[in-house]
């Protein structure tokens, strides 16, 4: 696989393998924790979901600064290194069940993952920025993005069998302890980079550090808390004000890149801004996958395992057993899940819901307990397509090259929108196959459905990142890939916004074709612009 490529790509692809194994992981468990009564916070669906969503998009909102401060005065090891470092300190600390804690664990992984994330992907295309490699760039980075979900495909196996056997607190730290591993994997591979760690300064066209700070993070810190503080909320939350009037400044930096850059700047930056704006409704659904279909493979798929596959789940700490009594639904309701003010639900306790949809003749006896393959493991499906389909996807479009047909970068990403697309109408299948959630959904829906996802998503994301490399200018590559970041960040928030609803909908069909009619709607408006950007490409000489 590395054989005809860069002797830095293995190291690189490590690092981030390992990295995306300790967020992942957390990732996969946040929401479940955050509701577990017991040994969480018992908070309720549409407060998890806001909680993640938050955590998630600032999580990617600060590449932005990341990626700025190692082109002008950082450079990209010295980032990584530090970013990757402060990123397992902060899943180590969520080892202590405290809500403070988890704030503090909160504010270091986002920092961290500002410092590492843009920056570990541009030192990867400037790798490939020599003549002998640079046709090479989407097989790179394809690759480099099949070590994320390497990354992202294991970490569920040792999270179940780590916060099954020993609590949340284990499975967390072991986060930290993958993130490490990371970062001593990138120091080891120091030599195969150092001479593509170029500081690009700053350029007398560029805005100074200092008018940055005055101009766009102060605004944005002020801005954030007058969203937090409006009397009620515009977008659901506080936390979703505050979050949408913290990025209008960002917004604003990067419009601006545009109106000051030199002419022949100016059309590749506006592509780049153009591509940025409508991936942000891919990212509001793809991301669901840590709230919403989270949700659904906890409480509406099928999760029962017995005989000799009940054996090896539970022998591996896959599984968890749950006793089952009679009428517990209704003492459950009554005494312990819900808080009611004149009659309206305001508090949702986590109880044992798995048996809520189960026809009372399917049920085990009173008394008798059923093994649950964990939860969490629905999160490694994902991963574990994106393993499977990227040698495939690379081997096609390899193809086509020698054909002289492959597609550009810009129509991948316009047809991965459209294939995202039918996903949910996957998940739209699977509501009617379980009658509305009231019986429980075959666990095949969910692999269906992330299966057809990723294709779209190995059509979008590892393009995007080329895209970003390609057409940048080079004294902004890390920026404008934190501009990549941005959107998703923009889009993580979404999802967890779109999430916060998922209890509001009576009818599940109708949330789902909201998803399709959003990544549609992205589709149409990337295939519009596609003969514009495809001359822009052509202009800069790159696919």
């Amino acid at each position: 696989m590395f054989k005809q490529h860069p002797k830095a790509l293995p190291f690189l692809f490590f690092s981030e393998m390992w990295e995306r194994f300790g967020y992942y992981l957390m990732i996969g468990i946040f929401t479940l924790y955050l509701k577990d009564v017991k040994a969480g916070f018992a908070m309720t669906e549409a407060e998890s979901a806001d909680l993640y969503g938050t955590f998630i998009a600032l999580v990617f909102l600060t590449p932005f600064l990341g990626g700025l401060l190692a082109d002008r005065y950082l450079g990209y090891r010295k980032s990584i290194i530090a970013g990757g470092i402060m990123m397992g300190l902060g899943y180590c600390l969520m080892y202590v069940h405290s809500l403070t804690a988890l704030y503090i664990a909160m504010f270091m992984v986002i920092i961290g993952n500002g410092f590492f994330k843009p920056n570990i992907s541009t030192l990867l295309g400037n790798v490939y920025s020599t003549p002998q490699f640079e046709k090479q760039k989407d097989d790179g980075y394809n690759i480099f993005y099949m070590g994320i979900n390497i990354g992202a495909f294991i970490c569920n196996f040792i999270s179940a069998a780590l916060y099954v056997t020993y609590g949340w607190g284990a499975a967390f730290f072991s986060a930290g302890i993958g993130m490490f591993i990371g970062v001593t994997i990138f120091i080891i591979g120091t030599r195969h980079y150092k001479a593509f760690d170029i500081k690009k300064g700053v350029t007398e066209n560029d805005m100074p550090m200092s008018r940055i700070v005055l101009l766009i993070l102060v605004p944005s810190v002020i801005a954030g808390i007058i969203g937090w503080m409006i009397p009620g909320t515009l977008v659901g939350s506080d936390s979703t004000d505050a979050f949408i009037f913290a990025c209008i400044p960002v917004i604003y930096f990067y419009a601006s890149l545009y109106f000051k850059a030199r002419a022949d700047e100016k059309r590749p930056i506006a592509a780049l801004l153009a591509i940025f704006a409508v991936v942000i409704l891919f990212w509001a659904v793809f991301k669901q996958n840590g709230s919403a279909l989270n949700t659904w493979a906890d409480r509406y798929t099928d999760r029962s395992v017995s005989g000799t596959t009940g054996n090896v789940f539970t022998s591996l700490r896959q599984a968890q057993p749950l006793a089952y009594k009679k009428d517990s639904i209704a003492v459950y309701d009554k005494q312990f899940r819900l808080q009611k003010e004149d009659g309206k639900v305001i508090k949702e306790y986590n109880y044992p819901t798995y048996f809520r949809n189960i026809p009372e003749t399917a049920r085990p006896a009173d008394g008798n307990e059923v093994s649950l393959w964990a939860t969490n493991l629905s999160q490694s499906i994902n991963p574990g397509w994106v393993i499977i389909l990227t040698p495939l996807i690379v081997a096609f479009f390899t193809w086509m090259r020698r054909r002289n047909k492959e597609p550009s970068t810009a129509t991948k990403i316009a047809f991965g929108l459209f294939i995202s697309a039918l996903s949910a109408l996957v998940m739209v299948g699977a509501v009617y196959a379980s009658n509305n959630g009231g019986e429980k959904a075959s666990v095949l829906w969910l692999i269906c459905s992330y299966g057809v996802i990723t294709i779209g998503e190995l059509l979008l994301s590892p393009m995007g990142l080329s895209l970003v490399s390609k057409l940048s200018p080079v004294r902004i590559t890390s920026l404008m890939m934190g501009g990549w970041f941005l959107s998703t960040s923009i889009g993580n928030k979404l999802s967890g916004v779109l999430a916060t609803m998922w209890d509001t909908y009576d009818d599940k069909t109708n949330y789902f074709w909201l998803n399709f009619s959003l990544l549609m709607a992205a589709a149409v408006m990337c295939f519009a612009m596609l003969r514009w950007l495809n001359k822009i490409m052509k202009e800069k000489g790159v696919r």
